[in-house]
């Protein structure tokens, strides 16, 4: 049995914000791992899901990180994604596998950050990019998705052959969280030695019901955003491979579901988006997961929504810690930075990093 610390599911407690207003922090503690998760305080003057969303955005950082080693990695046969290897002068520290999240790349400001943090605590961090991005369109006729966890798979193969890691944690945002937290449940009780655990902000593992929640009015900015987005690259690869793909496709699509309809499914091999979907989604094997791992949930999320079958599955699973805060938006969790310098602010950044320390 763990034992209970927060929650609206599993107990309560409470921290303190700058201006004194509690801040509600779920989380429910596991055996299996010596992580303890820090209480998320945002930033008092940046309240709220869209407010804590946007900030993360638009505020301007600056994150400078050495130079990295570009790596081309074959997920499969005549495919290769673009990995940013970031290397500690001994190669066998912990490596950080890190995967963005949908139209991000490895260039990703929260990328970026865990590569910082990663590498400050000792530890190698690879950025990874997911198929067609970081630049890779015209590498092969092929389209990215949430289903693709064996492209991560094939990275840390990749590392643990070449480079002789001893050990990797896995880290994904949004979609990149589905991703990880999909393939970490494919592996179950029989993934590889060299994993350690596994770490999933603000993941997608419900597909239908969060890309329905970008349709709603509140949401349409961030659905219009990943449209013009997803146009932009399918159009790319029209160019680039106009035998494969067909931009007549795109005519009368004005929502994810119908993108994900009418081209994701229809190139990726599923009949239609419900199938891809359903077929997709981490939560189908979240309760498989057999290896410690770390959950972030913001309840404010303007789009991603946990139902409450995967939340079930999450909470009876004694291998995964679940924070679930109050506010942080869609992978924000931006708090105030201390007076050093030391502490950026980005809440989510810094406890996917500590979560790591403990396989070190």
């Amino acid at each position: 049995m763990g034992t209970s610390q927060t929650g609206t599911v599993a107990g309560e407690s409470q921290g303190s914000s700058a201006e004194g207003k509690p801040v509600t922090v779920n989380v429910v503690k596991r055996e299996s791992t010596a992580f303890v998760p820090s209480v998320f305080r945002p930033h008092p003057r940046l309240r709220g899901g869209h407010v804590q969303t946007l900030a993360a955005f638009f505020l301007s950082r600056r994150i400078d990180l050495p130079a990295a080693e570009q790596r081309l990695i074959e997920v499969e046969p005549g495919v290769a994604v673009l990995c940013h290897c970031h290397w500690q002068q001994d190669r066998r520290a912990l490596t950080l596998i890190v995967v963005h999240g949908l139209e991000g790349s490895s260039e990703s400001q929260y990328v970026m950050g865990i590569a910082r943090n990663g590498l400050a605590a000792g530890m190698n961090v690879v950025r990874m990019n997911q198929r067609n991005c970081g630049g890779m369109d015209h590498c092969a006729p092929t389209l990215y998705n949430s289903s693709r966890s064996e492209d991560v798979a094939a990275v840390a193969r990749n590392l643990v052959e070449r480079d002789g890691v001893p050990g990797f944690v896995l880290i994904g945002f949004s979609m990149g969280g589905n991703l990880v937290l999909k393939l970490a449940g494919e592996w179950g009780s029989r993934g590889p030695a060299e994993f350690r655990g596994v770490a999933a902000v603000c993941p997608a593992v419900n597909l239908a019901a969060s890309a329905d929640a970008l349709h709603a009015r509140a949401n349409r900015i961030y659905e219009y955003y990943f449209l013009l987005q997803l146009f932009r690259r399918f159009r790319r690869k029209v160019r680039l491979f106009p035998d494969s793909f067909d931009a007549s496709r795109l005519r009368g699509i004005k929502t994810l579901r119908q993108f994900d309809d009418r081209i994701t499914a229809h190139y990726c091999g599923f009949t239609g988006a419900d199938d891809y979907y359903a077929r997709a989604a981490a939560s189908n094997v979240i309760e498989r997961i057999a290896r410690p791992a770390l959950v972030i949930h913001a309840m404010n999320d303007p789009f991603i929504r946990l139902l409450a079958e995967a939340r079930e599955k999450i909470l009876s699973n004694r291998n995964i810690v679940f924070v679930e805060a109050e506010d942080g938006g869609h992978c924000a969790f931006v708090g105030e930075r201390n007076g050093d310098g030391a502490y950026d602010g980005r809440w989510a950044e810094r406890e996917v990093v500590e979560f790591a320390k403990q396989f070190r």
